[in-house]
């Protein structure tokens, strides 16, 4: 099992659900966070660098079976790409057990 975070832009949330939801995806968290761009740079008239300005953004998360891993990722690449600074990141982690309150089912009968 793989666990995604994606950051992106918040308008492109609603097409990075249906392209998740056309692969058989639809449980994910979704919370409101900001960021700022890479590097910090001179800002023309103003000496040194200049102070970050956080932009809102969104992280979802989503935990998927191995084999539709690839699947996931190209789906969000695709449903949240603008072509244009800050489009987000995406990252992927292993996930060693996940486990479902309720029923208490464990691993991949879980998600």
């Amino acid at each position: 099992m793989k666990k995604i975070e994606a950051i992106i832009k918040p308008f492109k949330l609603e097409e990075v659900k249906s392209g998740l939801a056309e692969i058989g995806i639809e449980g994910m968290t979704v919370t409101e966070v900001k960021g700022f761009p890479g590097v910090l740079v001179e800002q023309p008239g103003r000496s040194g660098l200049g102070a970050p300005r956080f932009l809102p953004k969104l992280k979802v998360e989503l935990v998927v079976r191995n084999d539709l891993l690839g699947s996931a990722v190209a789906a969000i690449k695709e449903c949240a790409r603008t072509d244009r600074k800050d489009d987000g990141k995406i990252f992927v982690q292993d996930l060693l057990e996940v486990i479902r309150i309720r029923t208490e089912e464990r691993g991949e009968r879980a998600i």
